[in-house]
């Protein structure tokens, strides 16, 4: 890689760990993602211990892309919130570790263990 990319890269990772983290409000969870199920679905695992089929709403569609094992914020449907949900927001690898850090990550590691 030229040096230009290289430095872009680092100033890209100093500015994600910069940012402010948003966390999870009163009816929101962390979530595990599981498996993609298409039409802009997801299985995921959330931290209250439920499985839920999540949807990406339409204003985020094209800006978040998630992959399997990507941490979450999941919001509950009020009704039928034990099955369903909404995916909120995608954390990256820098803000994963910040939060582990922190100690708001400590039900992760009892996840990956499936």
């Amino acid at each position: 890689m030229s040096k230009k990319k290289e430095e872009a890269e680092r100033q890209d990772k100093v500015q994600q760990e910069i940012t402010r983290i948003k966390l999870p409000r009163a009816p929101q969870t962390f979530g595990l993602l599981e498996m993609r199920l298409g039409a802009s679905r997801v299985r995921a695992r959330c931290f209250d211990g439920k499985a839920r089929i999540c949807r990406i709403p339409g204003r985020l569609k094209r800006k978040l892309w998630v992959r399997p094992g990507d941490l979450i914020i999941v919001e509950p449907w009020e009704f039928g919130g034990d099955d369903k949900g909404d995916v909120l927001f995608k954390y990256s690898k820098a803000q994963i570790e910040h939060l582990r850090r922190k100690g708001y990550l400590k039900q992760l590691d009892d996840f990956e263990e499936f």
